[in-house]
C-alpha cells in the first residue's frame, strides 16, 4: 500500500547537558515513538502512517547519531532518557501523550511514567529488556558485562554476536558481517559504542516500581511480537505483563515489528488505542 509521505517539522530542543534532535508530522492527539538505541529513522514508516490522524513525535536518544551529548562518557540510564521525552512532551504542550516506547526506548517510556505519568495516558511498552525481571538476572549480568568488555576490546563483531545469543535472536552470519563489519558509517561505529558502553547496562538493570506503574492515572500496555517468542524481551515482557497482573497483547513481527510490518503494526496499534 502506498503512503503519501507527511511533511516532517525537523527541529532540536537543548538540555541541560545535550541536544535533543525530534521530528513532528500529523495532526491530531500526540503520539510519542520512542526507541534505544535505534533512532528517529526506525520509526519513519509507522510515524507515517499515524500521521494521517495523530501529531508524531519521534526522537533520536541522547548519545545515539542527532542527539550529540556534552559529556560522551556519561551513560544514558532510563532515568535520563525519560527526563529528555518528558521536556520534549512539555515543550510541544500537546500532552498527555500515547507513548510507543520499543526495546529499551520501552524502558524509557516505563521510566516516564513512573515520574510524569501526567503526561502519558498510554503507554505501550513493546517488548522491554527487563532482565532484572527473570530468574536468570544474575547469568543476565554477566553476559551483558562480557558484551560490554568484548566490544570495548575492538571486537565489534564478537560483541554483537554475543548480542545476538543472549537476545535469542538467529541471524546468519553473512548477515551479521553485513549488519556489522566491513566498512561502516562512521556515525553508526560511534552510535554502537555509545549504545555498548553506555547505553546497555544501565537499561538492562533498570528496575521498574511495580506498585507505581500499576496505581498510576496511566494506562500501561505490555506489547510482544507474534515472532518473538522464546527470545529474551519477549519473556521479560511477560514478566512485566504478569507482575502488573494484565495480560500482553501481541503485535505482528517481531522485535521491530514496526519497521517491517508498518501496516499491519498501525492497524494493532489503533485497535489497542480504540479499547
Amino acid at each position: 500500500m502506498n503512503h503519501a509521505a507527511p511533511a516532517v517539522t525537523v527541529e532540536s530542543l537543548r538540555v541541560a547537558d545535550a541536544r535533543l534532535h525530534y521530528e513532528v508530522r500529523g495532526s491530531g492527539p500526540l503520539v510519542l515513538l520512542t526507541a534505544a538505541p535505534m533512532d528517529a529513522r526506525s520509526f519513519e514508516q509507522l510515524a507515517d502512517r499515524l500521521a494521517t490522524e495523530h501529531t508524531v513525535l519521534t526522537t533520536d536518544p541522547r548519545g545515539i547519531h542527532r542527539s550529540p551529548v556534552d559529556d560522551p562518557d556519561r551513560d544514558s540510564t532510563p532515568e535520563l532518557r525519560a527526563d529528555d521525552l518528558a521536556r520534549l512532551l512539555t515543550h510541544l504542550d500537546a500532552g498527555p501523550a500515547v507513548v510507543l516506547g520499543s526495546s529499551g526506548g520501552a524502558v524509557s517510556a516505563l521510566a516516564l511514567v513512573q515520574t510524569h505519568p501526567e503526561l502519558v495516558h498510554t503507554v505501550i511498552a513493546h517488548e522491554p529488556p527487563l532482565d532484572e525481571l527473570l530468574d536468570e538476572r544474575e547469568e543476565l549480568r554477566a553476559r551483558t558485562e562480557d558484551i560490554i568488555a568484548t566490544h570495548l576490546s575492538g571486537d565489534v563483531l564478537g560483541a554483537w554476536r554475543k548480542f545476538l545469543a543472549v537476545a535469542n535472536i538467529d541471524l546468519p552470519e553473512e548477515a551479521i558481517e553485513q549488519m556489522f563489519g566491513g566498512d561502516r558509517d562512521p556515525q553508526e561505529v560511534a552510535d554502537d559504542h555509545f549504545a555498548h558502553a553506555h547505553m546497555l547496562r544501565a537499561t538492562t538493570r533498570w528496575q521498574p516500581d511495580i506498585g507505581a506503574l500499576r496505581t498510576a492515572s496511566t494506562r500501561v500496555v505490555v506489547g510482544i511480537g507474534e515472532e518473538s517468542a522464546g527470545q529474551l524481551c519477549d519473556r521479560t515482557s511477560r514478566a512485566l505483563a504478569a507482575a502488573l497482573g494484565i495480560e500482553p497483547t501481541m503485535f505482528p513481527g517481531d522485535h521491530v515489528g514496526f519497521t517491517s510490518e508498518p501496516d499491519a503494526f498501525v492497524a494493532r496499534m489503533r485497535a489497542v488505542l480504540d479499547r
